[in-house]
């Protein structure tokens, strides 16, 4: 930020450090025809046009005065903007040419929309001047630009562009790297943030505006390709004015995004067809429609009390201070850069957020592997089973054997997934036999297993089922002919998929309400920590004993 700041400070002290030249320039005047005579400083243009008028393939020349009232201390330099190609003479002396002017058996070479001369010490003395202009415009015939002149020293006509895009082109380097890195942080993040690519997207957009703005003072232009660079230039900034404003109501969660940006794309166009060819103007509405759409959702967020909205707002706020100490491409580069390094800002906060849900998770995880061992370790489970145990030893040593391999085998699989998030599905079903094995020697219940349409490759949070089928076992009495029957179903759809576990036996009478104990708790806290919130979970009882169905969301 630091840094930022030193470049504002920078950009406001070269604004301000005019060159020490006066000079006083008259309108220009234009006649069609072609005579070197013209270019003569004392020549009389009396009768010459004010408007250049319809000149077609023709020759014109274009004579300008200007008074130079304070000689600058190094060479005299001359800048001139202009359509066309054309030769330039400064009191009648040759001093450069600016592509070829069309002849009648030489096409037109078409020159650049902005040059630079320099003018001999000889020539640059204080006083009255003339700039003659022998020119012709071959192509976009409908469009008769103003010709401009000014002058500076020759140093500060070629150094001052240059020093000016050297600033803005640090900030497009770091917006080019900011790009690529959110790009590759979308692309490798195990959840898609659409924030974080939106962000990529700006940040790229800037970066190609920033060039394209800057590339003039790098490339020669051809003065036919002008109006190309200002309408991509136009674009990009159209695409910006709707991206900005649905970066911030994502962030701040603002309910009538779909209303708003509806509202400011219909204006962004209908701004393009009222100010169409004139491409500042458009680009400055552009703006300014995004700093409005801007401002709504961030008040909105200040309301809302959501992180960082009053940051955002401050940045916003200091677009209209920046307007009044630096010109119009200052300014407007100058605020896109507050408002996309608010944005990053943002981001920070929303990384501390995730980092810190994730120091959470990674809690609730120890957590819910202590808790799945606790389940099988805990004292009435052992006591009561070592009890079991103890009589089939005594009444049957061969069946006691056979309890004992059941409850290893059972410890042996729950101690292998107590620290996975995800097992797979076989995995958890031969979790639940075992233990129905044990519960069988336990209870002398003959406990039934069925099992439908199971997806071997299918992963599953561990001893989500064994749980369900604790509770089966605990709140269920054995029907009649002293069995109970267990089974587990799975179903998937284009968006889903869902494990439906069903217990065919006698429900006890409730004494109050079950709503669920410490089984369904865990239950869904492995869901959240695995799915997030795409899931759903429900238990109830049926005719036939009692239907749990887990429905996980895909998409």
């Amino acid at each position: 930020m630091k840094n930022y700041l030193f470049l504002f400070l920078s950009l406001i002290f070269l604004s301000c450090n005019r060159p020490e030249i006066s000079f006083k320039d008259y309108p220009p005047v234009y006649k069609t025809g072609d005579s070197l005579s013209w270019a003569k400083k004392d020549f009389n243009e009396k009768g010459w046009a004010t408007a250049r008028g319809d000149t077609k393939n023709n020759i014109f020349w274009v004579r300008l005065k200007i008074d130079l009232t304070k000689k600058p201390l190094g060479l005299l330099g001359l800048k001139i903007e202009a359509f066309g190609a054309f030769d330039v003479y400064w009191d009648g002396k040759l001093i450069g040419k600016n592509g070829q002017v069309s002849m009648l058996n030489q096409a037109e070479i078409p020159g650049a929309a902005t040059s630079y001369y320099s003018i001999p010490d000889s020539l640059a003395q204080t006083g009255s001047h003339v700039l003659a202009l022998r020119a012709s415009q071959a192509h976009l015939g409908n469009f008769q630009r103003d010709i401009s002149a000014g002058l500076s020293t020759y140093d500060d006509l070629l150094k001052m562009p240059l020093k000016a895009s050297s600033f803005m082109n640090l900030i497009a380097g770091a917006f080019l790297i900011a790009a690529i890195y959110y790009l590759f942080l979308f692309i490798n993040g195990r959840v898609k943030q659409y924030t974080i690519l939106i962000f990529s997207v700006i940040c790229f957009l800037f970066f190609a505006l920033l060039i394209l703005e800057y590339i003039k003072f790098y490339i020669e232009i051809p003065y036919t390709r002008f109006f190309l660079r200002l309408e991509l230039i136009g674009w990009l900034t159209f695409a910006l004015s709707m991206l900005v404003p649905l970066y911030f109501t994502i962030q701040f969660k603002f309910k009538w995004k779909k209303i708003l940006m509806s509202l400011l794309f219909i204006s962004l166009v209908a701004i393009y067809i009222l100010n169409f060819g004139h491409y500042d103007i458009t680009a400055y509405y552009y703006s300014q429609a995004m700093w409005i759409a801007s401002l709504i959702v961030v008040f909105r967020g200040i309301y809302q009390k959501e992180k960082g909205a009053l940051i955002v707002l401050i940045a916003l706020l200091l677009r209209l201070l920046i307007n009044q100490f630096l010109f119009y491409d200052f300014s407007l580069f100058i605020s896109f850069s507050l408002i996309v390094l608010c944005i990053l800002y943002l981001h920070t906060i929303q990384m501390k957020v995730i980092e810190e849900e994730y120091q959470s998770s990674l809690l609730l995880s120890s957590k819910l592997q202590l808790e799945l061992i606790k389940k099988n370790i805990q004292p009435h489970f052992i006591k009561n089973t070592l009890t079991s145990l103890m009589d089939w030893v005594e009444e049957s040593p061969k069946e006691g054997t056979a309890f004992i391999q059941a409850l290893a085998d059972e410890f042996d699989i729950m101690n292998s997934i107590s620290e996975q998030a995800l097992i797979p599905i076989r995995q958890e079903i031969e979790l639940c036999k075992k233990h129905l094995s044990v519960m069988q020697f336990r209870k002398e219940i003959n406990y039934k297993w069925e099992e439908d349409n199971i997806d071997e490759s299918e992963f599953i949070p561990p001893a989500l089922i064994h749980t369900i089928l604790e509770n089966g076992i605990t709140h269920s009495s054995p029907l009649a002919d002293g069995s109970m029957k267990f089974k587990l179903s799975f179903s998937a759809g284009a968006d889903y998929k869902q494990y439906t576990f069903e217990t065919f036996a006698n429900n006890r009478v409730k004494i109050k309400p079950r709503n669920g104990g410490n089984g369904f708790t865990y239950i869904k806290a492995r869901l959240t920590e695995s799915y997030a919130e795409n899931w759903e979970f429900t238990s109830h009882e049926n005719t036939q004993g009692w239907m749990t169905t887990i429905k996980i969301y895909t998409k």
